[in-house]
């Protein structure tokens, strides 16, 4: 999950200076020809309290807040070239180190992960419309809901969801036009992910309430970006939330819905669905999962599940319709391999170019561009640094994957990156799902669907950007979508 308020993510700004001390220089990166994944030599850590380099914060540090939520990543990049892979920002009451270095992003969240928590303004937001779910929860709480979860969403689970996913994707581009010059292909990904995350969980599809669902959805999010940087705030019934809280509503509607037309059921004839194994944690334990945390789980996989695979989905379209030579690739690997048939369960080990495609677009374009903050329970030693208890830390995945030192020619569509026999980044340097105990749970089902939606847009579509289109201006926004909605040309092959 990302920081979300909106940004755009190459603002060109003047570079601040410099007025610490300290060195800009992170000292990993003097060497360019250094191994990317050698041991690092040890030095003397500096005392506690002090920093590394960052902009200069003035009295409060809150013009750095202003600066960010107008353009996060375009000012994390800035301060990365001013100040190094470890930047400090003081932003009072904080101490924010932006951590942009594959190998300490990954010591952070692997070696330390029993030593942070995320940020508690963060969490507090999200809970407004996900609940105590595996998302938001910490601790004792977050490790028994992972683990009654983890059987679902393993790859041999991901595997039984195809047949799943080939229905729903068959039913909803049958409905896409043979032709058209500028069609809405965001809205329609966006429906169709919709569609394959209501069926996985609830056996049954969206319908006609795919379109609500999406406007609810863009409102509260817009709602969520407009409050996250400001240290509190106002109650839900000040009248001038009146849209956010209809928004909430109807998503919660949603879920509650199908919980209550479920409960009416006999349990014999309950579907093999998500719904069913989180009521019968309810029936075995209700003390440990009260139907309230069945409503959480539901909300987190519902939301997580289809607004993750949607934005990334619309990016993998530009990717094809701007990179015609990859798109003629990926479709020539389909329509050998599956000769017009539907894909199967081995739909990512059978099309290794495809499933290419879509890392390099995750890549480029990760819906997660930054990690939630995550706080500092004790002292932390990180690289030549050792930080304080409630330090926060920040991790922009997406800078690390534009780095020119892991990606040569960051800014190309290569999918070729990611072939298995290809000259690897830096660990952690691609995390586009995270890195560590909290990884993203549902990234194999993620990917299994992306693919197998990929594969049958490409057996009867060939994609192009219309005539005289600028490429898309991405917006942090929850998830990085597109400026404005993404319109793509669609022709029959």
């Amino acid at each position: 999950m990302s920081f979300a308020f909106k940004t755009r993510i190459n603002g060109k700004c003047a570079m601040p200076r410099m007025k610490t001390p300290t060195t800009s220089q992170c000292p990993f990166h003097t060497r360019p020809d250094a191994a990317r994944d050698e041991p690092r030599p040890s030095a003397p850590l500096p005392p506690t309290g002090a920093w590394p380099p960052g902009p200069p914060a003035g009295l409060t540090g809150w013009r750095l807040l202003r600066r960010m939520s107008r353009d996060l990543l375009g000012a994390l990049a800035e301060w990365q070239r001013g100040y190094g892979d470890l930047v400090h920002l003081r932003t009072f009451p904080e101490h924010v180190i932006v951590v942009a270095d594959p190998q300490l992003a990954r010591e952070l969240l692997v070696t330390h992960h029993d030593a942070l928590t995320r940020w508690e303004r963060g969490v507090s937001l999200f809970a407004q419309l996900h609940g105590h779910s595996v998302l938001t929860s910490e601790g004792d709480a977050w490790r028994a809901r992972r683990q009654a979860l983890q059987p679902g969403f393993t790859p041999k689970a991901a595997q039984a969801f195809v047949p799943g996913v080939v229905h729903a994707t068959a039913a909803a581009l049958a409905q896409w036009p043979s032709h058209d010059s500028h069609w809405p292909i965001e809205n329609g990904l966006t429906a169709l992910t919709m569609d394959v995350i209501m069926r996985m969980m609830f056996t049954e599809a969206i319908g006609e309430e795919a379109r609500v669902a999406e406007q609810a959805l863009r409102v509260a999010s817009e709602a969520a970006n407009a409050e996250f940087w400001w240290p509190a705030s106002w109650p839900d019934w000040m009248p001038w939330k009146r849209a956010k809280r209809q928004a909430i509503r109807v998503l919660k509607d949603l879920i509650e819905q199908r919980l209550h037309t479920r409960l009416a059921l006999a349990d014999s004839v309950w579907p093999d669905d998500l719904l069913s194994r989180l009521l019968r944690l309810h029936r075995e334990d209700a003390q440990v999962w009260p139907l309230q945390a069945v409503r959480d789980e539901c909300m987190t996989t519902f939301l997580a599940g289809h607004e993750t695979t949607a934005a990334t989905l619309t990016w993998w379209a530009w990717c094809m319709a701007s990179n015609p030579t990859a798109q003629a690739a990926a479709r020539t690997e389909v329509d050998a391999v599956l000769r017009g048939r539907a894909p199967g369960a081995d739909v990512r080990t059978a099309l290794p170019w495809l499933t290419q495609t879509l890392e390099e677009t995750l890549r480029l374009y990760p819906a997660a561009p930054v990690l939630i903050n995550r706080r500092a329970l004790r002292t932390v030693d990180l690289g030549p640094w050792r930080f304080p208890p409630r330090t926060l830390f920040m991790l922009p995945v997406q800078l690390m994957q534009h780095d020119a030192r892991w990606f040569p020619d960051p800014a190309v569509f290569k999918p070729e990156r990611h072939a298995r026999d290809a000259a690897h980044a830096a660990r952690g340097a691609w995390s586009p799902f995270g890195m560590g105990p909290r990884v993203c749970l549902g990234q194999h089902v993620a990917m299994t669907e992306m693919t197998v939606i990929a594969a049958m847009v490409l057996q009867r579509y060939t994609l192009s950007a219309p005539d005289g289109m600028a490429a898309p201006r991405p917006m942090l926004n929850v998830t990085l979508r597109p400026h404005a909605p993404l319109h793509l040309a669609l022709d029959r092959v």
